[in-house]
């Protein structure tokens, strides 16, 4: 089956690595036309010119910067058709007493802030044209319970905005749709293991398939999502986690069966 993504403009944040530059070179492979945003001007650039793409510098969290790209990116390359919210930030895994302030509003602000202020600025240009297709990134981090207490709460919150904005803008041709990945290879999960970001076990035992999920698992439905093979589908969080979620409550029986 075809996407039909070939000739339509499409804008990824987060787009120079892991999950974000995944879904750029899966939508290149489809003939999407790119324009990759993200804060990492050096590595942005470069994934751009690997993909014959087009990079805006950008902080997602900053509402005004977003503004002026969107503007910047439909006067220069015509109408953005697919929204990718990419960007993203890692939590360390801390106890409330020990999470400041600043990091937990960090958090919330390049998340949740971020794909609100993307939303907002695409969201109503495709709906005046009748057309478009929105993909945010949530986390099974936002679906269960977690010591991630700034990141599992925004990720929660971009599952309930996908579903308000897949309502606000349905009847005028919009699909808003989430994809909420597990534990995923990305340089950013190494970094956060490495350097104590994040603590953990086994994480590729914490899942029912027994393995970490690859960014292009991920990219893979990100493009599902975007394009007209999901025709009927809007205000969904397709969960994409090597069945980490289904594994969990199985610790109380003394874990997964291995055979």
């Amino acid at each position: 089956m075809e996407t039909a993504l070939q000739g339509r403009l499409a804008l990824v944040t987060g787009g120079a690595s892991g999950i974000g530059r995944a879904v750029a070179d899966l939508l290149a492979a489809e003939g999407a036309r790119l324009v990759l945003a993200d804060r990492d001007a050096t590595e942005g650039a470069a994934a751009a010119r690997a993909l014959d793409a087009r990079f805006q510098p950008l902080d997602v969290g900053d509402e005004a910067a977003v503004a002026t790209v969107v503007a910047e990116v439909e006067e220069l390359y015509g109408a953005i058709d697919v929204l990718v919210t990419c960007a993203g930030v890692l939590q360390r895994t801390l106890p409330p007493s020990r999470l400041s302030w600043k990091e937990w509003d960090r958090i919330q602000r390049v998340h949740l802030r971020g794909t609100y202020a993307c939303c907002r600025e695409v969201g109503p240009r495709m709906a005046a044209r009748g057309r478009g297709s929105i993909v945010t990134i949530a986390s099974v981090a936002g679906l269960a319970s977690g010591p991630l207490h700034s990141y599992g709460p925004a990720k929660a919150a971009i599952v309930s905005l996908t579903e308000g904005l897949a309502a606000e803008w349905g009847r005028s041709g919009v699909r808003v749709n989430a994809v909420a990945p597990g534990f995923t290879e990305t340089p950013a999960l190494a970094r956060g293991l490495a350097d104590g970001t994040l603590t953990s076990g086994d994480l590729s035992e914490a899942s029912a398939l027994g393995r970490l999920v690859a960014p292009e698992e991920i990219a893979r439905a990100v493009v599902f999502l975007a394009s007209d093979l999901s025709s009927a589908m809007t205000g969904t969080a397709l969960i994409v986690d090597a069945g980490y979620l289904v594994a969990a409550p199985w610790v109380a029986y003394g874990g997964l069966r291995n055979r």
